[in-house]
């Protein structure tokens, strides 16, 4: 599979502004925060997500806690953001909701 390559800043902005929630961290990666009703539900949460970056060949970074998860998305290969990592950020809120 082909990798993508890494965005420019203005399409980046205009995501973000798109999908509230997510906000740029550090060099090069988007995170998002996600509450839960409990540890139950936000470990199953990450599982769903889990199988999800498997099919794609893309893993986030993961942060679990009782009732809370953080997602962070990077694509190492490019040194930043690509178009996975959004298109995955998308799929994260889906499986969240």
């Amino acid at each position: 599979m082909a990798r993508p390559e890494k965005l420019d800043p203005q399409t980046l902005e205009r995501w973000l502004a798109a999908h509230p929630g997510w906000e740029r961290v550090g060099d090069g990666g988007i995170a998002r925060r996600y509450t839960f009703s409990g540890y139950g539900d936000a470990v199953g949460f990450v599982v769903r997500l889990a199988m999800a970056a498997e099919k794609k060949d893309h893993h986030p970074d993961i942060e679990l806690s009782w009732g809370k998860a953080r997602v962070l998305w990077t694509t190492h290969d490019t040194g930043g953001l690509s178009t996975f990592d959004l298109e995955m950020a998308e799929v994260t809120d889906r499986l969240a909701s």
